[in-house]
């Protein structure tokens, strides 16, 4: 009798561990999942792979069982792992909901909204039209978030994002904004100082900035060029897309950007490969933001200052970087890039 009133006594504790486990560190077991290695995911959390180990440790040993399989390749789930992680994201989301709820809460035209964009468009085609904006709504706070890494607007990383890749979260609601067309260029002392390549072949004589970033397809560059490697080729590397831009109109060789770039006045030069690529823009948002005033003039006003019909550097045909120059004379004398880049060399 005395054994199973321990037994049961010891049961219980158990129960109440596992009861007891930290919701921080359920988080730390998505993050585990997701990026499956201890390094990779104390990066993104901001911890140390070896405070992060600790954690997961603490947290499987509050509920009684290994929650990964781990060896020199990362982690993998464990089948316990397998089996519980569903409900933990079913707990993050529900979560999630509440302080969206609580954001909307106040269902006027006041407050901050969130917006996450690729680092290009943030800045060079939502922040100049957003002084205007913020003249005419000014109980409202855009804080804009320009990067390369793509924000989960289903994990309250962002209100609102525009990405190059639709979300498939049915929580979510997803519009496409447009399409970016990409296309070679260099600045006009460079053009001056050792001509254009006229065919890919003569692309080695040249110098590639590429960028390189989580929303940039790696591969990309070497498939549109159609060569098997850019070893040799690349002068630049950067994660930044301002950073090719300046590093262009500084002369530094051959950079991929969008055609818009010298129909708003960049001081560019097309350089005519037959090559090009596109990537679409998509706006997203979570459904619980569709009755929020604020979130929805946000959402109003995005989707007029990308409209392809207005803007037809946005339209998914192509038109030449040289074309678009007279099709956009109202946004280049409203919004331009002279003199916005590259600082003047000293």
């Amino acid at each position: 009798m005395q054994q199973v009133l321990h037994r049961g006594a010891a049961m219980m504790q158990h129960h109440e561990e596992a009861l007891n486990a930290s919701w921080d560190d359920l988080k730390l077991f998505l993050a585990c999942a997701k990026f499956k290695s201890f390094r990779n995911a104390a990066e993104e959390l901001g911890l140390t792979s070896t405070t992060l180990m600790r954690r997961i440790d603490r947290l499987e040993e509050s509920i009684g069982c290994k929650l990964f399989l781990r060896d020199q390749s990362g982690l993998t789930l464990s089948d316990e792992g397998t089996a519980m992680i569903a409900d933990v994201a079913h707990m993050e989301r529900h979560a999630f909901n509440v302080f969206r709820r609580a954001s909307r809460a106040s269902n006027d035209t006041s407050g901050t909204v969130r917006v996450a964009v690729t680092e290009g468009p943030g800045n060079f085609w939502i922040l100049p039209r957003l002084i205007d904006f913020q003249k005419t709504y000014r109980k409202i706070t855009v804080d804009l978030r320009c990067a390369m890494e793509q924000a989960d607007v289903a994990r309250l990383e962002s209100d609102i994002a525009i990405q190059l890749e639709p979300p498939t979260n049915p929580d979510l609601i997803v519009a496409k904004l447009g399409r970016l067309h990409i296309y070679p260029f260099v600045s006009r002392e460079y053009a001056n100082l050792y001509g254009l390549p006229a065919t890919l072949a003569e692309l080695p004589n040249h110098r590639i900035i590429k960028q390189s970033s989580p929303q940039v397809d790696d591969s990309a560059y070497a498939r549109v060029l159609g060569l098997k490697s850019l070893e040799g080729i690349v002068g630049i590397k950067t994660n930044s897309s301002v950073g090719v831009l300046y590093a262009v109109e500084r002369g530094a060789g051959i950079g991929f950007l969008p055609t818009v770039s010298i129909a708003l006045g960049a001081p560019l030069v097309a350089v005519d490969l037959d090559v090009s690529h596109h990537a679409d823009l998509w706006l997203t948002y979570h459904k619980e933001f569709r009755t929020s005033e604020r979130h929805k003039i946000v959402v109003d006003w995005l989707k007029k200052i990308f409209d392809p019909k207005t803007h037809p550097c946005f339209r998914n045909d192509f038109i030449h970087p040289n074309a678009l120059v007279p099709m956009m004379t109202a946004a280049r004398e409203g919004f331009g890039l002279s003199g916005y880049v590259a600082a003047t060399p000293t």
